[in-house]
């Protein structure tokens, strides 16, 4: 944990897991793009390539939890964008690491932050679309394959049917606007957000998948500026890359969408 993140943690009182930074370049852009994995392996290294060829002119930082497969050599980030490597090494998962990253690039004066998952799924080039609406002012801004111009890809019926007949139903009456694919962790937020206490992101009951359902019912809750921009999320023929396994995992993830929509982790 930097400096700059500890003293953020003692005048706020937020509560931010322990990690280990490397970080190969200064700031260079207005807002980051976080990319949150655990030995996520080629399937990481190929979007990173991707995520450079394409040019979108952001900084990068990977928020990893603990991966042991290689795939975060630094010689091999540095040579591809990445300007930081953020290592948790406190207790947590997805939600843990979100915190993480929020934190560390709030630290860092970034007005804003884009996440995206690190599995190789989503097209890395729709980063502009969401640079553009936070320069537009938009407070959250949520990533849809769903929405005009954005295309699902393989996406098993099973998680079709549980996101447009459940989870995103679910989430847009508890936030009172409509969401179309809340599953999605292509998204981005603006620093007001993640600083308003009446949201108080930095909470250690964020700890796996329910800031993924807290944010978008929470933003606009309060009225915040929240809108939707098309994305392409591909899966590949035959196994699906998630961290969300069985029926278990499933209603887990259902679980806490209700969770969210009726307010349980309002402050």
């Amino acid at each position: 944990m930097t400096a700059a993140t500890r003293q953020l943690t003692r005048d706020s009182g937020r509560r931010i897991p322990r990690y280990e930074r490397h970080d190969f370049a200064p700031r260079r852009s207005r807002y980051a793009v976080v990319v949150p994995v655990i030995n996520e392996g080629e399937r990481l290294r190929a979007q990173v390539r991707r995520m450079y060829d394409c040019g979108h002119g952001l900084d990068v930082l990977i928020a990893d939890g603990g991966s042991t497969d290689g795939s975060l050599a630094e010689d091999f980030l540095a040579a591809h964008g990445v300007r930081s490597v953020l290592v948790k090494t406190g207790p947590g998962r997805l939600s843990a690491q979100l915190r993480m990253a929020f934190a560390a690039a709030l630290a860092d004066g970034y007005q804003g932050v884009i996440t995206l998952d690190g599995n190789g799924k989503d097209g890395v080039e729709a980063i502009a679309r969401f640079r553009a609406r936070l320069d537009d002012g938009y407070d959250y801004v949520q990533g849809s394959r769903f929405v005009p111009g954005g295309s699902a890809v393989n996406t098993p019926w099973s998680r079709y049917l549980g996101i447009r007949l459940l989870h995103a139903p679910m989430l847009s009456a508890g936030g009172r606007t409509w969401y179309t694919d809340t599953t999605n962790g292509f998204r981005g937020h603006s620093a007001r957000l993640l600083t308003d206490p009446r949201v108080g992101v930095f909470r250690d009951v964020f700890d796996a998948y329910e800031l993924l359902a807290y944010l978008p019912v929470r933003a606009a809750q309060l009225g915040l500026r929240v809108c939707e921009v098309p994305v392409t999320r591909a899966y590949p023929a035959g196994a699906v890359p998630t961290k969300i396994k069985g029926w278990s995992g499933n209603l887990d993830l259902l679980a806490v969408a209700a969770r969210a929509a009726t307010g349980r982790y309002n402050p």
